[in-house]
């Protein structure tokens, strides 16, 4: 298949990459700088450096790399763990209007699945709301919600410890998201939880 990955230079799109490359899919990359655009090159994927709230630009990229799927991996959070209720508006909006974006994009190019990264836990305030619009929005357009558990190891907020459950190890997460691009509309939960 022919694969848009948004959010491949994150922590599971970075693992993502030469999973989908060793499967024999054609990938693109979205990425928000050129240093890690090279990177993803050098992983095997097409690059593209842009801004998922350049609609219109994005919508370029999309309908002219031409995918199967698009695979939203996006996220806006902090580098450091503790500043995520400070900042938690920034990735409120990718859920929002990063979300609805790719969604514009994915219907212009014809794209026959989408598939998108969610939360297998519940977020209080705002960021619950958004986690729920994104996940209406995806269901509502046909698409796949993977709610994933607390990612851990390396690249993770949780490198040496384990998170609380749900959680997930972030390489297991990347391979057993492989199979969502073929499943039907509905939500995939990925944990290593027994109700997962």
């Amino acid at each position: 298949m022919r694969i848009f990955l948004a959010g491949a230079s994150g922590v599971i799109g970075l693992r993502l990459v030469p999973l989908l490359i060793a499967a024999d899919h054609d990938v693109a990359g979205l990425t928000r700088t050129q240093g890690k655009g090279e990177l993803l090159q050098s992983l095997g994927a097409e690059p593209v450096v842009g801004d998922v709230f350049d609609l219109d630009a994005l919508c370029d990229a999309v309908s002219t790399f031409r995918p199967d799927v698009i695979l939203d991996e996006l996220t806006d959070l902090p580098d450091d763990p503790t500043r995520i209720l400070e900042l938690g508006a920034a990735n409120s909006r990718m859920r929002r209007q990063g979300t609805r974006n790719l969604l514009s994009a994915a219907k212009a190019a014809g794209a026959r699945g989408f598939v998108a990264q969610s939360v297998a836990w519940q977020i209080p305030g705002d960021g619950g709301a958004a986690v729920e619009e994104h996940e209406r929005a995806v269901l509502g357009a046909g698409g796949v919600v993977i709610r994933y558990g607390r990612f851990y190891g390396t690249g993770t907020y949780f490198e040496s410890e384990l998170p609380p459950p749900p959680r997930v190890h972030v390489d297991d997460a990347a391979r057993r998201t492989l199979v969502a691009l073929d499943a039907p509309s509905g939500v995939v939960t990925v944990t290593e939880d027994p109700a997962g």
